[in-house]
């Protein structure tokens, strides 16, 4: 078997979907599909079982995953440690995030980067909403996934990676918390808590505004310096806030409720980094893998099954994320 071969075997091991494997490795189903059946022939047995809705290993394609994987691993490795003398990786690469969710995908890319570069390590901090791009100012981070847009001086904005649609957190108690939707106008009514410190406009302006769509003017409410000081103001009574609205789950508690906005844009996170500097060799890889396991969970959120080529996809059972401008590029794989 050639080492291609290997990897889109490996790759479907892991996928159980011709689609997915396909589009982490660049290549068709139908490429897949091909290198599949050549396997097979050559060894003689089936190494998948496929039906127009599964696929899953047969017991002689789980021996020989097994007895592939860790020479697989061992040669990526050897390959990533070349990858990093050549480009100059070494030592520590400093990411930032802003918010649980942001960090779940932060230190998954921490452990593909840790494993592919021998020799570097990502060092993960949280990122304050009263300063945003304080840590990336003083060069105290080297890139973060946070909030977008966020236009400050010597910062860039690399890709957007995480797209919400957004929520109202709101006093249980609270009219609008029996409602099944709300929109930006009945932020007219309610005190809107805010961070405080040195925000930008552009997020301040989505986070926080001042005035509703119609022009109508929204009353501040107590302002934070960390945010999980915000449930607390909520829950007390003291305003609402607008967040992302996958913070249910991350953040639900007694006394407060999460209520979809029917209208407004989404809320987006992406990556950050400073321009002063030479070219971030260390920030791009990091941020190649980080855009990979991004295409690699809307694949999966989106609930599609697939046939013997990949092409036979079912409806998913759950709304697919909200469409996002992220590159479309992913990443080789990578086992750790």
């Amino acid at each position: 078997m050639e080492l291609r071969d290997i990897e889109i075997f490996l790759t479907l091991a892991e996928e159980l979907h011709f689609g997915r494997t396909a589009e982490r490795l660049h290549i068709t189903p139908s490429r897949v599909s091909h290198a599949i059946k050549k396997q097979e022939r050559h060894i003689g047995a089936p190494l998948f079982e496929r039906t127009s809705r599964t696929v899953r290993l047969t017991p002689v394609g789980q021996q020989l995953r097994d007895d592939l994987l860790p020479a697989h691993v061992q040669i990526q490795r050897a390959v990533g440690q070349a990858m990093a003398r050549a480009r100059g990786f070494s030592g520590a690469l400093r990411v930032g995030y802003s918010t649980p969710w942001c960090a779940d995908l932060v230190f998954e890319a921490a452990e593909v980067f840790r494993g592919r570069y021998a020799g570097c390590t990502v060092q993960v901090r949280e990122v304050q909403f009263d300063d945003p791009c304080g840590l990336l100012r003083r060069g105290e981070l080297d890139l973060q996934v946070s909030e977008v847009p966020s236009v400050e001086p010597g910062i860039a904005a690399g890709p957007v990676l995480i797209c919400e649609p957004r929520a109202l957190m709101i006093p249980a108690g609270h009219p609008l918390a029996r409602r099944d939707s709300v929109s930006l106008e009945d932020l007219a009514g309610v005190p809107m808590i805010g961070p405080g410190g040195n925000v930008a406009k552009s997020l301040l302006d989505i986070h926080v505004p001042t005035r509703t769509p119609m022009g109508r003017p929204i009353p501040r409410g107590p302002s934070y310096t960390f945010w999980p000081e915000v449930p607390c103001l909520v829950a007390a009574g003291l305003g609402v806030s607008i967040v992302a609205a996958r913070a249910a789950r991350y953040h639900n508690r007694p006394g407060i409720a999460f209520v979809p906005f029917r209208d407004g844009p989404t809320m987006d996170y992406g990556v950050l980094w400073r321009t002063a500097g030479p070219a971030p060799a260390m920030p791009v890889a990091f941020v190649d893998i980080l855009r990979g396991l991004t295409l690699r969970r809307r694949a999966c959120e989106a609930g599609h099954d697939a046939g013997p080529t990949g092409s036979s996809p079912t409806t998913a059972t759950t709304p697919a994320p909200a469409p996002c401008d992220a590159a479309a590029s992913s990443t080789a794989p990578c086992s750790v």
